[in-house]
């Protein structure tokens, strides 16, 4: 399992066995605070009471490091691994709420014969178990347990989930009974018993009145987020800022310009492309900032070279994900270890098109079930979507705005009954009532959705291919707490998307950066996929509707994420 994790931890590896307990940590370690061998994984506390394997960062370790040492707490290295041992030590699993950053960690108590494994509460670093004869077995990647020979069988629904929501939701995965534990929960394993129990936990509530004051909210997002970045940035090897040209990676990348401990490096990716090339707003805040700045040009010949690659780096299938790689690969190459990333603030502040678009759900979903079944035998996809309505339940609102294939659809690509399809798609939810169709309903989609089983499982696993780590500003827990205190009649503009953030740092934001049309960090994979010999190969996939599709990809009449879709059923094993 170590090895094959091992691109995520180049630089040491660790085992710790307790045959009596029944136990097996390992560790890949990617050394970004203490480069000593202080920092060896897995790790225990001075008086070997509870040992620890962990992947991520805690951001505000010094200060926990502090209340800890008058408190009594011995340590023996820098590192904010002991941090967590001797503040669980202390607060036992009430710890777990006073971690500001993005981990995923096992820790066992020897006395209590207990191990936990713990994930962040905003989900950015993943952690996977599967359980099985009374044993339980977990991992960074579905890989490790896969090579290992622990879960041999894939979950045969998998397919369907991918078609429609282009990821696999969590918490779903390719292997029968490997699941994801779901963010800001841990899972506790007896080893008397050999039994487990899933429970959550939270950040404490601020406490902190509605804020209403357009004038209030900007002071204290700057305050915020400013101290996100500030923190952030902490580490004791070479880390930089993956620099789009959007709103969101300018203000990180000026942010952490400020910051001047170390000097900055950034990282951008430019095209030949005309409609996707992003220089002119890259420069602009290039202009701005010092440090080492590194532009690197992505062609179609380093797409059909490098696509192998990619294909086996993703640990499951996934539409997402090739920007992340190619901008990964070209951090490690230029001396990183970690970078900083935009990630977060469309999400939280109302920048993707379904914001505006949910309010039509509460019109669409009074027309007659028979009238919205109608809708499968249109040929184009924004209304033959609109079929999903004809199931009452929140993912078909969300599969509505975002969704690949309908149910009819993936029913005929797979040779499947639709009746078992729509049971695999609607049967169940863990959803909560989200309300009126509204910003704040569109707002939980799109983190708790695309961003948790795309956006940040894609980051993660590319990012980590090559050896780096990515980190994520906008998703510090101090910040989402302060966003969703902000009322929505002022965190959201339905006219300016994210008008609340760039006002917010309209003194140091270039006019030019934000006063454009949206672009995101986007590929120019629709003509890059259609050239590429296996994925326009029409003999490659089974089946009529799948060749059809590919067809009407190859003619310019479907979205390349569709036909990458389709391309990764026929390949997965």
């Amino acid at each position: 399992m170590c090895h094959a994790l091992k691109h995520g931890g180049p630089d040491d590896e660790g085992v710790f066995v307790d045959q009596k307990a029944g136990l097996a940590f390992g560790n890949r370690r990617l050394s970004i605070i203490d480069l000593s061998s202080n920092g060896h994984q897995p790790m225990a506390d001075i008086e070997q009471k509870a040992w620890i394997t962990f992947n991520g960062e805690i951001y505000n370790y010094r200060e926990l490091k502090q209340q800890l040492l008058k408190a009594g707490a011995k340590f023996r290295s820098n590192t904010d691994t002991e941090v967590i041992l001797n503040a669980y030590s202390h607060w036992g699993t009430d710890a777990f709420s006073k971690f500001r950053g993005m981990f995923a960690f096992a820790l066992y108590d020897s006395k209590s014969a207990v191990t936990y494994l713990v994930r962040d509460t905003a989900g950015v670093k993943p952690l996977y178990y599967h359980i099985e004869n009374g044993t339980l077995s977990f991992a960074s990647e579905t890989k490790a347990l896969k090579i290992a020979g622990i879960a041999n069988d894939q979950d045969q629904t998998w397919p369907v989930r991918f078609l429609a929501f282009g990821h696999i939701p969590e918490p779903f995965t390719t292997l029968k009974n490997v699941y994801s534990l779901a963010k800001g929960h841990y899972l506790s394993w007896s080893h008397h018993s050999d039994t487990h129990q899933l429970a959550s936990y939270k950040i404490k509530a601020s406490g902190q009145a509605l804020i209403t004051d357009p004038g209030v909210a900007k002071q204290y997002l700057q305050d915020y987020l400013k101290k996100a970045v500030n923190r952030q940035l902490m580490a004791d090897a070479p880390i930089g800022v993956f620099l789009s040209g959007g709103v969101d990676s300018s203000i990180v990348s000026l942010l952490a310009n400020q910051q001047k401990e170390q000097q900055l490096k950034t990282i951008s990716i430019y095209f030949n492309e005309k409609n996707y090339d992003e220089r002119a707003y890259q420069n602009i805040i290039l202009s701005r900032i010092s440090g080492e700045k590194h532009s690197h040009l992505v062609q179609q010949q380093d797409f059909a070279k490098f696509f192998p690659d990619i294909i086996d780096a993703m640990d499951m299938p996934t539409t997402d994900g090739i920007n992340t790689w190619f901008i990964s690969k070209y951090a490690h190459e230029d001396g990183l270890k970690a970078v900083l990333s935009g990630i977060g603030a469309d999400e939280l502040f109302g920048g993707y098109p379904s914001f505006n678009r949910i309010k039509y759900l509460q019109y669409l979903r009074k027309i007659p079930s028979s009238l919205l079944n109608a809708a499968n035998y249109f040929s184009k996809d924004k209304y033959r979507k609109v079929s999903f309505l004809t199931h009452d339940h929140p993912y078909a609102d969300y599969l509505l705005l975002r969704g690949l294939f309908v149910p009819s659809e993936i029913a005929k690509i797979l040779d499947a009954d639709i009746s078992e399809v729509d049971e695999i798609l609607f049967s169940e939810s863990s959803i909560p009532d989200l309300g009126p169709y509204n910003e704040l309903h569109a707002a939980w989609f799109e983190t708790n959705l695309f961003m948790q089983n795309q956006l940040l499982r894609d980051t993660d696993v590319m990012s980590m291919s090559h050896g780096l780590e990515v980190r994520v500003p906008f998703l510090d827990e101090d910040f989402q707490q302060l966003v969703e205190n902000i009322s929505a009649e002022i965190r959201f503009n339905k006219n300016q998307p994210k008008k609340i953030l760039i006002d917010s740092f309209n003194e140091i934001l270039p006019k030019s950066t934000w006063n454009r049309p949206k672009m995101g960090f986007t590929f120019p994979l629709q003509e890059w996929m259609s050239k590429h010999t296996e994925i326009s190969n029409i003999n490659l996939y089974k089946g009529t509707v799948a060749k059809n599709a590919v067809k009407k990809f190859k003619s310019g009449q479907m979205h390349w994420s569709k036909a990458f879709a389709l391309y990764q059923i026929q390949i997965h094993d």
